[in-house]
């Protein structure tokens, strides 16, 4: 049985020696499937090697930071491009960080409830510039609609107040960030109230599971209509900046600090065959967020439903 011989590899690297305190830490971002998935790597590189490893939360940037100075080592879920800045910085630049070659694919963009769509014909990037379409989301009552753009800290959140800049929305309505359980709450409570509903939407994630929502419509992806410049790179960032048709698909990568392959070799190929279907990172976020799991317990108990996705990684 695969259970034994997970007990098994546990049992034979804990016979080399006893682990020393903190011989990991693992960055743990601040999203459901992210915390989850961090919580499960913890427990499957405890038990099978005998490690000691820590859980730290932070930033994507602060995360990479941390691993270019050895006091990080992974990164669960690194979505590409919308990281694409640390990922050329890290990974091909300086070469202190690694890239997982098993990506889950991904997709983000403006949304809103089926609800919404169907009853106030709001179904396109356009209709956010028509003011009499979007008065449905003036939920202050101050005379501007609002729409959530993602949560600070985010890039995608940059990219959306680019997006709404290009595409001319921005002049209509106000822009708001704040943190994604809080925009994920509200949209809970749209849904039960038969509320109209909009802002940033990406899956894998669990609200795809739980609600029905639609992206609204917008021209195709075209790389010669996007210039994103970072606020981290130019005070004008805004100004020089454009992005006026869809997102390109997306892919989610973990990434780990490449000091792993030295000092721990059987981790690193680990992380090298870690893969995870999308599917699960939205049932991840559905148990974490709505269903109040705790994530330590949904990590043992996601490891002893999957035994064998855990075991190729272990033996891939």
């Amino acid at each position: 049985m695969i259970r034994s011989t997970l007990g098994a590899s546990a049992i034979s690297v804990a016979s080399f020696g006893m682990a020393h305190a903190q011989d990991l830490v693992l960055g743990m971002p601040n999203w459901p499937s992210g915390v989850a998935t961090s919580h499960i790597l913890k427990q499957v590189i405890e038990t099978n090697f005998g490690l000691d490893v820590e859980l730290q939360s932070g930033t994507n940037p602060i995360i990479f930071e941390a691993m270019d100075a050895g006091s990080m080592h992974v990164h669960p879920e690194v979505w590409m491009p919308n990281q694409q800045n640390l990922h050329d910085t890290y990974v091909q630049d300086r070469g202190s960080v690694v890239m997982n070659d098993n990506p889950v694919q991904a997709v983000q963009g403006m949304c809103v409830t089926k609800y919404t769509a169907d009853t106030y014909g709001i179904t396109s990037i356009e209709d956010l510039t028509d003011p009499e379409k979007t008065a449905i989301f003036d939920t202050d009552g101050d005379g501007t609609p609002q729409v959530w753009i993602g949560a600070p800290g985010w890039a995608s959140t940059v990219i959306e107040r680019i997006r709404a800049k290009s595409y001319g929305y921005d002049a209509v309505m106000d822009l708001e960030e704040y943190d994604g359980t809080v925009a994920w709450g509200a949209l809970g409570a749209a849904v039960e109230a038969n509320e109209p509903w909009i802002g940033f939407c990406y899956e894998p994630h669990f609200i795809f599971v739980a609600y029905d929502l639609v992206y609204l419509e917008e021209p195709a992806h075209d790389p010669a209509t996007w210039t994103i410049v970072q606020p981290t790179d130019d005070p004008q960032w805004l100004e020089k900046s454009q992005a006026s048709t869809a997102w390109k698909g997306a892919t989610l990568h973990l990434h780990y600090a490449a000091e792993v392959k030295e000092n721990h070799p059987d981790v690193a190929a680990l992380f090298d065959a870690y893969e995870m279907p999308a599917e699960t990172l939205s049932t991840m976020g559905l148990e974490l967020s709505l269903n109040d799991v705790d994530p330590e317990d949904f990590a043992t108990q996601w490891i002893a439903d999957n035994e064998e996705l855990v075991f190729e990684w272990l033996t891939n």
